[in-house]
């Protein structure tokens, strides 16, 4: 079969390879892979930056869909045709996040789904709502189920309530999508002015081009009648986080996902304790909630949004691609 394997840090040691197809034990389905994404993850995987012991040689992408074409003898829950995807952390069936649940993280621990077959356990995979593409189903495991958990458990958004994204990047644009669902009012930042456009024809309320307007956060104190947004989706890190904190509401809630950026000045925690800001540090999430965010996704008939798809031998384009920042959405590359 056709994969590809890093096999040390660095683009230039992201190889295409050819590999023995996976045989599924009696517990595990062997996946005919379709589609996989991308995610900021990957890109740090890449180079070094995530996991500096990561076990080599690996292959990328912890995100993909397809097609169940054998099971173990002892699989109960799927069959040969089922259309899946896998989970991010394969360990992680339900209740709240733990060290042993965090283990088996697919393109960390494991070998993700870069590859034209993948053999999971049982309990590590996941039917995908009917009418979504491969490619739409490829983007859910990490961004996708990442902005469901911090929209639909950590911040417990309200009919009403106004929620700040940062960017139109995968999580952001799912994060927009669901809080729309929720009956939330969505404010957003951006680098663009054309994203920002293409944002509210998702639903964004209000946008702003914080390159025009560095001080984002008193914009959205404006827009809130000097109050702060319910929730922030902080997916900017340490370079962003002392704007988040002002941004946000008294006892409202900053849902902290991303590390894009680094900070040049040091963190206060005066805000952090005056303006009594719960923080909740999101890190995808479980089977159950992936299932959960499914049913959603299947009544309200939502779409992911994919800006590109690439084939499996531009695997290397679509890093670059994606590394080049102008992506609105997900990137996708199609094994199949």
């Amino acid at each position: 079969m056709k994969a590809f394997q890093m096999t040390r840090f660095g683009l230039e040691h992201l190889q295409p390879v050819e590999l023995p197809e996976p045989v599924p034990g009696a517990g595990d389905v062997l996946i005919r892979v379709h589609a996989a994404s991308l995610n900021y993850r990957d890109l740090m995987l890449l180079r070094g930056h995530y996991d500096p012991k990561l076990h080599m040689p690996r292959i990328p992408l912890s995100d993909g869909a397809g097609e169940v074409v054998a099971v173990g003898k002892a699989v109960t829950r799927f069959r040969a045709g089922d259309r899946v995807a896998g989970l991010f952390f394969q360990n992680w069936q339900d209740g709240g996040p733990s060290s042993d649940k965090s283990r088996g993280a697919l393109a960390g621990d494991l070998d993700g789904m870069l590859a034209q077959y993948v053999a999971l356990p049982e309990r590590g995979v996941v039917h995908f709502p009917d009418h979504l593409s491969y490619q739409e189903a490829a983007t859910l495991p990490c961004a996708g189920l990442t902005a469901w958990r911090a929209i639909a458990r950590a911040s417990r958004i309200q009919p009403g309530d106004t929620v700040l994204v940062q960017g139109t990047g995968g999580v952001s644009i799912f994060a927009l999508q669901f809080a729309k669902l929720a009956g939330a009012r969505v404010l957003g930042t951006s680098s663009s002015d054309r994203k920002l456009e293409r944002a509210k024809l998702l639903g964004l309320d209000a946008g702003l081009n914080y390159r025009e307007r560095p001080d984002w956060s008193a914009w959205v104190k404006e827009q809130t009648g000097g109050i702060g947004a319910d929730v922030v989706v902080e997916v900017g890190g340490a370079g962003t986080f002392s704007q988040s904190l002002q941004a946000v509401r008294v006892g409202g809630t900053v849902v902290q996902i991303g590390v894009l950026s680094q900070a040049e000045e040091k963190l206060s925690v005066v805000p952090l304790l005056m303006r009594q800001v719960q923080i909740a540090g999101i890190m995808v999430g479980s089977r159950e909630m992936f299932e959960a965010m499914n049913r959603a996704i299947s009544l309200h008939g939502l779409r992911p949004v994919i800006d590109r798809e690439f084939p499996l031998q531009e695997t290397r384009a679509a890093y670059q691609y994606m590394e080049g920042g102008q992506h609105f959405g997900k990137v996708v590359i199609s094994l199949g």
